[in-house]
């Protein structure tokens, strides 16, 4: 007779969430080999940021330089947030199916 009821239980819900925290590690580092890549001013400023939220790439055309510094900094100011939302939702995308359930 088992002096201690549901240890089994425990040990295969310790084993899934080990398995749940190497998932989520591969996920993690799959984020930071992964980018995207924003625009503003029809192309004029291109950013370019990976899943864990670094900046990788920042293209700026040549007609802006020696244009209007203020512009130039709104188009990319703007570039820059389209690519931080785009990083976070694949961030979620990726990350969201591995901590579901998890109040994470």
């Amino acid at each position: 007779m088992d002096k201690m009821p549901g240890l089994g239980d425990m040990a295969g819900m310790l084993k899934q969430l080990r398995e749940l925290q190497g998932e989520l590690e591969r996920a993690q580092k799959e984020l930071t080999k992964t980018s995207v890549s924003a625009e503003a001013g029809d192309g004029a400023v291109k950013v370019t940021i990976t899943g864990d939220q670094r900046v990788t790439g920042l293209e700026i055309s040549p007609d802006l330089v020696a244009g209007d510094a203020k512009r130039l900094s709104n188009l990319v100011q703007e570039a820059m947030n389209k690519a931080l939302n785009d990083s976070r939702q694949m961030a979620k995308d990726r990350l969201g199916p591995l901590s579901a359930g998890l109040n994470l």
